[in-house]
């Protein structure tokens, strides 16, 4: 086995709480702005006391509304500023957060809501609400449903009116390191969602030691981040909580389509995102700049990035490479930097593996995206790349304070603070999970000399072809996931004699693919499924991914789905994981077909 760790550079206070954070900002940085809300004049800004008076109002609104000590209060609302506010408020109450992705279903709904026994939920839309009431008789301990869109916030502080300060004081007081803060149902691609248990001294330790070993990212009164994630996801948790921890101003945008427009008016400092987006921002300037002609261009601007960043881990770039870097920066570099907002230097990848060649190019182009590592159970971030030293490719090393272990059949175990203390309700799958004081992930990965992690794949997604041959999917999945114009890949193969692959045509690039290749216009995945250019263009994205693994390993037969692989089908997860097992069984005849002669 082999192990590596790294001293805490932040110690959790003693009997301290996430609710603390919002008093201490108020106290220490009354005037300075941490919040900045969406209006319709643009964005607002709320000084650390003014949101504290918010909360405060909220918090008071629950317990009026009798809201108890660790009571469990569902959230089910896309990610916006009153999602933050209610967290808080919540903890503010000494009640714990059970937050709801807005996509899931009624049977989602009351699953996860029945087994936390929780016995409030808020909502935002009308449409969450009808969901809710539509599974309500099935929750009996259930007793106050609050919608945002309907006047939630002024519903509880005009009930809250009459509940004193002392009272919020006493009630927050409840709450120690070691009391649950929330629990977070894993999306889970098989069986039912399990509830991690995740207490305040786990979130203040990940997240105190992350501000600190990245603290020229963290700078109060200069420094904001733009929260486009749904919070009902650990990984935009902890946008929201680093950023009360620093602190620093935070921002909301409910609708992924609205990121564009919003980057370039928020300007934040820093993004935390999934590599999905970071895809997406350089497929549609690459395709924009072909559209426009300079396709050569861009290229040649993509090429040079990408060296330059090289050369920066091998003693810097010579002179020639240098001279071409600073003239595409004016032609190309400069324009994608204002495109992220003009001010973000660096930004926080987490979910899944981002990709060498994309890592070099946004570093090379000044944009330095630190990927990370982590999971539910582990608040997120365990492990991530320093600002000062980041080695791309890699997720970087354990968080301060905790460690890594690679077990003797190459699974990635975990310890430290920042780990949960167990699934609710489900003893049984927190032993399976808990061994011996360390977390067993699922994930298989290495270490080097430093300790910079890499993970290689999961266990249970291990393919083992008719010859015996062991291929971990993910490796190739992600590089042919990267082309503009694949949605959704999934490599097959098991007990098969050879691998394969079923990919589905991204949705949004398709109709400027089309354009580009003089396509009509009203054509559709299925009436080109064997078009020579379309399936040239996924072989393309095949042989990159191909590349990257062995000749056993690489997939020699590919089939397009005339379909979306997506959460509303059924066959991601909400976050954007495969359900392999479902895509096995509803497309079975399409995996067949690529093995019959």
């Amino acid at each position: 086995m082999l192990d590596f760790s790294l001293p805490a550079r932040y110690q959790v206070p003693s009997g301290g709480n996430l609710s603390d954070l919002v008093h201490q900002n108020a106290e220490r940085h009354p005037d300075v702005a941490v919040l900045s809300r969406k209006t319709a004049n643009g964005w607002a800004d709320l000084t650390a006391v003014q949101f504290l008076a918010e909360v405060h109002s909220a918090a008071k609104g629950l317990i009026a509304a009798g809201i108890n000590p660790g009571d469990r209060v569902g959230v089910m609302s896309r990610t916006r500023y009153e999602w933050t506010l209610l967290d808080f408020a919540i903890w503010c109450a000494g009640a714990i957060t059970v937050p709801v992705y807005e996509t899931s279903s009624a049977e989602q709904v009351q699953w996860i809501l029945g087994d936390s026994g929780a016995v409030a939920v808020i909502t935002e839309t009308d449409s969450h609400t009808a969901v809710v009431e539509q599974v309500r008789p099935g929750l009996p301990e259930l007793t106050h449903t609050w919608q945002i869109e309907r006047g939630a916030l002024a519903a509880l502080a005009a009930a809250g009116e009459k509940v004193a300060d002392a009272t919020v004081t006493e009630r927050r007081s409840t709450a120690t390191a070691d009391s649950i803060a929330t629990i977070v149902y894993t999306s889970g691609t098989t069986g039912r969602p399990k509830g991690c248990q995740l207490t305040h001294g786990n979130f203040l330790a990940e997240l105190g030691n992350v501000v600190a070993r990245l603290d020229p990212l963290f700078v109060t009164g200069e420094s904001s981040v733009l929260l486009f994630l749904p919070l009902a996801h650990v990984l935009g948790r902890i946008a929201e909580i680093a950023a009360a921890i620093a602190p620093i101003k935070l921002g909301h945008v409910s609708d992924i389509k609205d990121v564009t427009a919003e980057l370039a008016a928020f300007r934040p400092t820093l993004i935390l995102g999934v590599p999905r987006v970071f895809e997406k921002v350089f497929n549609t300037a690459r395709a924009k700049a072909q559209a426009d002609g300079k396709g050569k261009i861009f290229d040649k601007a993509a090429d040079t990035a990408i060296a330059y960043s090289r050369a920066l881990d091998n003693g810097g770039a010579p002179l020639g490479l240098k001279l071409k870097h600073l003239v595409f920066d004016k032609l190309v570099y400069s324009k994608l930097r204002a495109a992220l907002g003009g001010r973000a230097t660096h930004a926080i990848s987490g979910g899944a593996p981002l990709g060498e060649r994309l890592g070099h190019f946004y570093r090379g182009i000044g944009f330095t995206v630190l990927e990370g590592y982590g999971l539910t159970e582990t608040c997120a971030a365990t492990a991530f790349n320093p600002h000062d030293k980041p080695k791309i490719g890699t997720v970087g090393q354990p968080l301060p304070g905790s460690a890594v272990r690679i077990a003797e059949d190459g699974e990635v175990l975990l310890k430290g603070p920042q780990v949960f203390t167990g699934y609710w309700n489900n003893p049984t799958a927190t032993a399976e999970a808990l061994r011996d004081g360390w977390f067993a992930t699922g994930d298989l990965g290495t270490l080097d000399s430093e300790g910079y992690l890499v993970i290689t794949g999961r266990k249970k997604e291990i393919i083992v072809t008719a010859g015996g041959k062991n291929v971990a999917p993910a490796v190739i999945e992600d590089r042919i996931r990267a082309h503009p114009l694949v949605g959704e890949v999934m490599v097959v193969g098991d007990r098969k004699p050879f691998i394969a692959c079923l990919v589905t045509v991204d949705d949004e690039f398709f109709p400027k693919w089309k354009e580009l290749n003089n396509k009509p216009v009203t054509a559709t995945v299925a009436e080109l499924a064997a078009d020579p250019d379309l399936l040239a263009a996924i072989q393309s994205a095949v042989d990159d991914g191909n590349a990257a693994v062995s000749h056993a390993e690489a997939v020699k037969k590919f089939r397009i789905l005339d379909t979306v692989l997506s959460e509303a089908s059924g066959h991601l997860t909400p976050s954007l994981k495969l359900k392999r097992n479902l895509v096995l069984k509803d497309f079975a005849a399409d995996v067949e077909a690529l093995y019959t002669k």
